[in-house]
């Protein structure tokens, strides 16, 4: 049976028990970029990301004798809550092998299906070598977080959704790590419209599907730390790459600062939250990482499960990054009337003073000296320009990071 006929079976397998997820119209990034841009909102699905349907087509389509010993994986938080989801609906034993790293929310969450959590490994291949380990032991039916076909399938219903709504759709924009995401994707589009151009988004902290994709095997790759934590994968599945080599068109690599910037104006301009993983497809298109883009456009949000301390870690590298935040040190006089002098200064070049910390005391000030560390909200690099311009002029000297 045919990749496609695994991804019909699996529509009709899930269609009530998955979320059938919004396709929605942006007029800001419409009209900012001048094409028709859509988001496919799985941010919003069930267990909070796409995940779901892999783990769960895969599942019941298994006898319930394989199901007996209860079912094991591995993963960095979202197809660990779709596994224990699809386990809790179907009454058998899960057992997730999450690395040490993942996110505590992640984690809070998988357990709160019921699920057994094991923290180990200090990335995903680390946990899905003990998980593997484990499951010999134990007899539990490992669970695939990409590299394997009905897993795929189950992804690929997301692209008979999108195509059901647009079928004159010009790019599809995935996000890409594993690949079992942007394979049961392709396949599908191919099938249906061959005409789409099929764009994969990874992180530059993760490249190890680029390499593949070049080389037409699967490559193992270093890993960074990175905000895209869900598609940090250091070797892609053997099944995913040989149908990304022949129905993906491209795959383009996204920075750390291009991720924080997309997830902070998805959040300001669609309301919409999504994880790092998620913002990689708005971050290639904001950023031009994809040569001659136009026509009617897709970018996948593929999951929102992003913990709060990863939010206001993002918030700020977002706001700097996008010029809108500008942190500051000035060495004043420690005279009365100097800080006011500076803040009268600020407030003449119509900065905001977001947070500001006066130090008297520090050894390597020179005696009557005071140092001010200003974190100030700004209108972007040009009102930056303008603001350390005018601070400069006034005779001030700043140490600017």
């Amino acid at each position: 049976m045919s990749l496609y006929d695994l991804i019909l079976e699996a529509h009709d397998r899930l269609k009530k028990r998955v979320r059938y997820t919004e396709l929605m119209y942006s007029h800001y990034y419409s009209e900012t970029l001048g094409m028709p841009l859509y988001f496919k909102c799985e941010n919003l699905q069930r267990t909070g990301s796409f995940k779901i349907r892999g783990a769960l087509n895969f599942m019941t389509a298994q006898s319930r004798d394989a199901l007996k010993n209860g079912v094991i994986t591995a993963s960095a938080g979202n197809h660990a809550q779709g596994v224990a989801f699809s386990a809790d609906l179907l009454g058998v034993k899960a057992t997730i092998f999450m690395p040490e790293i993942t996110p505590p929310q992640k984690v809070q969450s998988t357990r709160d299906y019921g699920a057994e959590i094991v923290l180990t490994g200090r990335n995903f291949d680390e946990a899905c070598q003990a998980a593997w380990e484990a499951q010999r032991s134990t007899g539990a039916l490992f669970v695939h977080p990409f590299d394997d076909e009905l897993v795929m399938a189950g992804q690929g219903t997301i692209a008979l959704e999108i195509l059901e709504k647009e079928p004159d759709l010009r790019n599809l924009i995935v996000p890409v790590g594993g690949g079992g995401l942007i394979a049961g994707m392709a396949a599908a589009v191919r099938e249906l419209a061959p005409h789409v151009r099929i764009i994969g988004v990874e992180s530059m902290a993760a490249t190890s599907m680029s390499l593949s994709f070049r080389t037409g095997k699967p490559c193992e790759s270093p890993v960074s730390v990175t905000l895209a934590d869900g598609i940090a994968v250091k070797l892609p599945g053997s099944r995913t790459v040989p149908v990304i080599r022949d129905y993906v068109d491209e795959i383009v690599p996204v920075e750390e600062e291009e991720i924080a910037q997309a997830i902070v104006s998805l959040l300001e301009r669609t309301k919409l939250l999504v994880e790092g993983a998620g913002a990689v497809p708005l971050a290639a298109v904001l950023h031009k990482r994809i040569e001659g883009l136009s026509g009617k456009t897709v970018c996948l949000l593929s999951g929102g499960n992003i913990d709060v301390k990863t939010i206001a870690m993002v918030v700020e590298r977002g706001l700097l990054a996008a010029g809108r935040y500008l942190k500051l040190k000035i060495e004043l006089d420690d005279l009365p009337g100097s800080l006011a002098a500076l803040t009268a200064d600020i407030a003449a070049v119509k900065a905001n003073i977001f947070l500001i910390n006066h130090d008297r005391r520090s050894k390597s000030l020179a005696l009557g000296k005071t140092e001010v560390s200003l974190e100030l909200e700004t209108r972007g690099y040009e009102h930056i320009r303008q603001v350390i311009e005018y601070l400069e002029k006034k005779g001030y000297v700043l140490d600017v990071g």
